[in-house]
């Protein structure tokens, strides 16, 4: 095999296509095929830096490491990071190319960048026995398909088939699935090979005369259904909402080692980017983490995070408007812990200099930490290894911000005042043996007799998740016809679904 693909597209956002992705990029590894990820365009905060020093979005990293590859700028070439409702920083090649609205880029500029991205699929190709593509909301949105690069619009150019995932536990899946193949060309639905459904819960044996219903109308088999999966943990496309106040962080479910658990209360900033830095924190036995969004909730906190944003500004002002700065200031004043990263790190300093991001010059920050913050607009992005707490750290560093740090105790590029610590490094928690050490300086400080387990190993933890993903696509997908229309592509003579696209 040489060159095969295939594209998992969605019926909605959020319908499993990230995660089914992985699911077969692990399995198909394990059956020896060299594998790569590949999503043409990303709308995401949620970003990692490649070894090459360029920026793409988590969920290509975490397929990139499901595929137990390297990730690279080839596997996702235009990412957008929103900046607001209207707008977005774009991002080609790993390198930020310019800020955009909606309306410039769907009506020009997208159709620019259709070459560039089809030849990163190619290139790809050429160098791994298959690709596994995912598409991005659903293929199905025709007032954008004129210019789409992500779903029927590089299927078609590159010969991919389709596999529509919808999610069940959200109800309507078939006629997701049908509404979804009526709704596309010709042309498009001749690609769409079948359905895969997600989020199962209960008897499959229920849901089969629906699926043989769906085939009879469509002409289209079902390739599996998955069954609902907790606990994953996966690397996810998009921020937290607002909306999910008192989300809990799914971790790993064991008991404490010591008397007592650490709850972790995470600031849901507004344009919350990177909050997968917390996932460490609670792959921790013991370690409880919550986002929240009002003062009250930071009382029992024994740490609160201020986490990365893409609006730094933006979320001052929020921290201040809910009265979370305040609670913030209470609590360094008490010596209780408080972590910022990136953003969160800024907005913890004393003056932000921004004639870059939010355009807004001389901003007051909260005044915690001695750090003055200039926005240059040149973005750093970097992977930077040290030493912290007396423990080799790693991390990844994104961010227009430039930190003038003029006091407190050396915290990697950042500091420390207290119990207060300021970083721009993303993932540093990530090391074992520093978030380790953090967590028991944190214990200590918020007087909890809590004792980090001595043999957690969050890379362990991923893999083992990776592992269930691709167990899930051996066990409840047809693996044998996957494999058929990765080499082969959609079978010929599928039936046209009428009314077809306007």
């Amino acid at each position: 095999m040489r060159g095969g693909g295939l594209l998992v597209a969605g019926t909605t956002s959020d319908a499993g296509k990230s995660v089914v992705t992985a699911g077969i990029c692990r399995w198909l590894v394990r059956q020896g095929v060299k594998v790569a990820p590949f999503k043409g365009q990303n709308m995401s905060l949620n970003s990692f830096v490649t070894r090459e020093g360029a920026e793409i979005g988590r969920a290509q990293a975490m397929q990139a490491q499901a595929a137990r590859v390297e990730p690279t700028a080839l596997m996702n070439p235009v990412l957008l990071k929103p900046g607001g409702d209207r707008s977005s920083q774009v991002v080609l090649m790993g390198r930020p190319v310019g800020e955009m609205s909606a309306r410039g880029y769907h009506g020009g500029r997208q159709q620019t960048l259709f070459e560039p991205v089809l030849a990163c699929l190619e290139e790809l190709r050429a160098t791994h026995d298959a690709v596994i593509c995912e598409g991005a909301g659903s293929p199905a949105e025709i007032n954008l398909r004129r210019t789409d690069i992500v779903n029927m619009g590089i299927a078609r150019a590159a010969r991919l088939p389709v596999v529509v995932v919808g999610d069940i536990d959200r109800g309507g899946v078939f006629a997701q699935f049908f509404g979804t193949t009526a709704l596309l060309a010709p042309e498009d639905q001749e690609l769409i090979a079948g359905y895969l459904v997600n989020k199962f819960r209960g008897d499959v044996t229920l849901l089969e005369p629906g699926l043989d219903m769906l085939h009879g109308l469509t002409g289209r088999r079902t390739f599996g259904v998955l069954p609902y999966a907790h606990g994953l943990g996966i690397d996810e496309e998009d921020g937290l909402r607002v909306s999910l106040r008192g989300t809990v962080r799914e971790s790993v479910v064991a008991p404490p080692l010591g008397a007592d658990v650490l709850r972790v209360a995470v600031c849901a900033v507004p344009l919350m980017s990177n909050f997968t830095d917390v996932d460490a924190l609670a792959a921790e036995p013991g370690v409880i983490v919550r986002f929240v969004d009002r003062p009250e909730e930071l009382a029992d906190a024994d740490l609160v995070v201020v986490p990365g944003t893409r609006g730094t500004v933006k979320a001052l002002a929020w921290l201040r408007e809910r009265g979370l700065a305040d609670a913030l200031a209470r609590r360094a004043a008490e010596g209780r812990p408080v972590l910022g990263i990136c953003g969160g790190f800024q907005a913890l300093g004393e003056h932000i200099e921004d004639e870059v991001e939010s355009r807004a010059g001389a901003v007051e920050a909260l005044g915690l930490l001695p750090v003055r913050v200039r926005f240059a607009r040149e973005k750093t992005l970097a992977r930077p290894v040290g030493e912290a707490l007396g423990e080799r750290v790693e991390g990844y560093e994104i961010h227009h911000g430039v930190a003038d740090v003029r006091g407190g105790e050396p915290f990697l590029d950042g500091c420390r005042v207290g119990a207060v610590w300021g970083t721009h490094w993303h993932g540093s928690l990530e090391s074992d043996g520093f978030r380790r050490t953090f967590l028991r300086e944190v214990a200590a400080a918020a007087g909890r007799a809590f004792v980090p387990a001595p043999d957690t190993s969050f890379g362990t933890l991923r893999e083992e998740q990776l592992d269930r993903l691709g167990d899930l696509i051996e066990e409840h997908a047809d693996t044998d016809a996957l494999l058929r229309l990765v080499e082969e592509g959609a079978p010929k003579g599928l039936p046209f679904v009428p009314p077809g696209a306007p």
